[in-house]
């Protein structure tokens, strides 16, 4: 299952963007480490990140999130790319995006 996905980052906080996302913003927000990574993406520094993700590896995917556990509704995962190694929290979000699932590796192509 590929997804594009979009990140836009206002007043300092990076945001996924869901229009058919039916909770609060809030609970949208990148935070725990997805934040710092997204910033690491933002290679133009125009405050909007896409990604292409997957369950499955994929051609052009260059960051791999591995889950470490599940805490605090979400995961933890160990993220390795030729230049970001590090952990992050992703929220229950990743759950309405990967159909109800957190899954145990996540693919990334920027």
């Amino acid at each position: 299952m590929e997804q594009n996905l979009k990140f836009n980052k206002e007043a300092d906080r990076w945001y996924i963007d869901l229009p058919d996302w039916t909770g609060t913003k809030g609970e949208l927000e990148m935070v725990a480490g997805a934040d710092t990574l997204l910033d690491e993406l933002d290679l133009d520094k125009d405050n909007v990140v896409n990604l292409k993700v997957s369950t499955k590896m994929f051609e052009g995917a260059s960051i791999k999130l591995s889950k470490l556990l599940n805490c605090f509704g979400g995961a933890t995962y160990l993220t390795r790319s030729s230049n970001f190694n590090k952990p992050v929290w992703l929220c229950a979000v990743t759950k309405y995006v990967f159909d109800g699932q957190l899954p145990k590796k996540i693919y990334v192509k920027t």
